[in-house]
């Protein structure tokens, strides 16, 4: 046991953490790197360049004449996908701190950070990209300092491209973290920090032993869910898997159960022996908050319980996706997704795409709120469709978040501006050290769903970090915006928002439709309303088919006598007409600005 490192990279989007892990990997010689990022195997995360799921590997490495061996976990940057990395963390002793040369320390650096202080991890800072021209390596060290209160020396400079610092970092894992702690006579204790469905195999799950021995051909349970099991297959996670006799406390590595229900696997679980079971499960697991609901529905209607099935592998895989029942007049039958953020809700639907040929319709992202009649009632609505008469409502309470934005003095100005119009109200601000501060405000969620995100990383140039926690329901002034295609309402576009910004969204919205929503041979009118009184209105043109060409000269009654009959048509045809709302429509509402 004394010589096994569990450790995982955690750093900024972008600043090199799947590159360096790569060099680790060749350097080590556990994989012929071929191409970059190795790690990231999905199509999805090649494309886009981000890691979008954590990753563990085993290298072993050579030092002082001994072999460790070494559990790497890659993590993923961006903020919706921050649940990954807290997972990651518990499942490790230590962490490399990877903070680009060129950018310092950032928003995410700086939660994920946290994230790891409070697993008590011990923390190794690295400085990546220290090769690039642009690259400021005493400014950046100063910042590390400032950050971790560590001295200069033990800041490594390295560099992902060149390979530069590679084996510093090796040694330095080997020499400052501390290898795993457990007693290895106690009760097995596993703790589950991943799971991906295999459709050969089953429900794969990863785990780190905490306590004792697990070995092949054990009968084994899940603490929390109490089914029980036989181990068929363990092993190490190397590029593919490897099957191993045993693993030991310390050890990472996978279990194969033939378990073929997704809800029996839940991460963060415990497994332990049936025999000689353990008394408590392990600690260090957060329940994930959602911050967004969407509606996500079939294309067509019969694919339902296919996309409830796609729904469940993909939550063994993204721990931080839920998902419950829900119908809508005009999309039929779906669910009502919870999500971490935008980009997190965009990865889904193309995952769903991509890897269970499910085409999904997405609709208006928002949040629940508590709707009180004026008997005194009380209900709980997902989403606007579920909304009783505005005649019956009361006052409509929506959830508000208390939010802390960690920035640099440079952008307190644009980001106050930011909360203003998002309806923020500012608590108190704390200056923490040097040029950074703290600006606490009081916000309702249903503003920062859509866009708030995006806009405070364009304001900040990304140096912003955002975190925020629910505080309860206020009253507010909301109404919903219905949109009508030719007098019938689009359940799946209908939102609630505040009566301030109801007329700018609705003049958006019918503005934004009417450059997305093909022509049809009959004229269609866009109109945004609340409740009965219509607001904003376009109109899409009709496509016209010259009817009179075939008229030269003559009388002109002959000419009238064709249009006269093909307005009749048109008339009719309106009448019968439906009207196709394009999927881009559903997601360029979203993008409005």
């Amino acid at each position: 046991m004394k010589n096994i490192r569990n450790f995982c990279i955690i750093a900024h989007i972008d600043h090199g953490k799947s590159t360096l892990a790569d060099r680790l990997l060749e350097y080590t010689q556990t994989v012929k790197v071929t191409e970059g990022q190795m790690l990231d195997d999905m199509d999805l995360e090649r494309e886009r360049g981000i890691t979008i799921k954590s990753h563990a590997i085993q290298m072993e490495y050579n030092y002082k004449g001994e072999k460790y061996i070494l559990n790497l976990i890659d993590t993923p940057g961006h903020v919706d996908f921050s649940y990954e990395v807290s997972r990651s963390i518990a499942a490790c002793e230590g962490a490399l701190l990877v903070v680009d040369a060129s950018q310092g320390v950032q928003a995410q650096t700086i939660s994920n950070l946290y994230m790891a202080l409070e697993h008590d991890l011990e923390i190794i800072p690295v400085m990546n990209k220290c090769d690039m021209a642009s690259a400021m390596p005493e400014e950046v060290e100063d910042e590390i300092i400032n950050l971790l209160g560590c001295k200069r020396e033990d800041i490594i400079r390295a560099s992902g491209k060149t390979g530069m610092g590679v084996e510093d970092i090796l040694q330095a894992v080997v020499e400052r973290i501390p290898h795993p702690v457990g007693d290895e006579s106690a009760p097995l204790q596993a703790l589950i920090f991943d799971s991906v469905f295999n459709s050969f195999r089953g429900i794969i799950a990863y785990f780190k032993v905490v306590n004792g021995v697990i070995r092949k051909g054990d009968k084994v349970k899940f603490f929390n869910t109490g089914k029980e099991y036989d181990a068929d297959e363990v092993g190490v996670l190397k590029m593919d898997m490897i099957p191993r006799d045993e693993l030991r406390t310390g050890d990472v590595g996978y279990i194969i159960s033939g378990i073929k229900t997704s809800k029996e696997v839940k991460v963060g679980d415990t497994i332990t022996h049936i025999a000689r079971p353990c008394d408590k499960a392990i600690e260090g697991f957060e329940e994930v908050k959602p911050m967004v609901f969407a509606g996500v529905y079939p294309i067509e209607a019969e694919d339902y319980e296919n996309l409830r099935a796609s729904l469940e592998k993909l939550q063994l895989n993204d721990a931080s996706l839920t998902f419950q029942p829900e119908s809508s007049l005009a999309l039929g039958f779906g669910f009502r997704c919870g999500f971490l953020g935008l980009l997190h809700m965009e990865i889904v639907q193309e995952r769903l795409d991509r890897e269970f040929d499910m085409n999904v319709i997405t609709t208006v992202p928002n949040v629940s709120y508590m709707i009180y009649d004026k008997q005194g009632g009380v209900q709980e609505v997902h989403n606007p469709g579920g909304m009783p008469d505005p005649t019956l409502i009361d006052h409509i309470e929506e959830p508000f978040i208390d939010a802390s934005i960690i920035t640099t003095t440079d952008y307190i100005g644009p980001i106050m501006t930011l909360c203003l119009g998002k309806r923020g109200e500012l608590v108190r601000q704390d200056y923490i050290s040097g040029n950074r501060v703290e600006l606490h405000y009081k916000m309702p969620l249903g503003e920062i769903v859509i866009d708030f995100y995006d806009k405070l990383k364009s304001i900040s140039k990304g140096y912003a970090s955002f975190d925020y926690h629910q505080s309860g329901f206020r009253p507010s002034k909301l109404v919903k915006l219905d949109i009508l295609l030719n007098g019938e309402s689009v359940d799946a576009l209908s939102t609630l928002t505040h009566f301030d910004n109801a007329y700018d969204l609705g003049r958006r919205m019918c503005e934004k439709l009417k450059e997305l929503i093909p022509r049809q041979q009959f004229e269609i009118a866009i109109q945004a309303a609340i409740g009965a009184k219509i607001i904003a209105r376009e109109t899409i043109k009709a496509v016209r088919k010259d009817v009179t060409a075939k008229c030269y000269g003559g009388d002109v009654s002959r000419k009238r006598k064709l249009l006269e009959k093909q307005k009749k048509g048109k008339k009719r045809m309106k009448q019968i007409g439906t009207v196709e709302v394009p999927q881009k429509a559903f997601l360029a509402v979203l993008k409005l600005d």
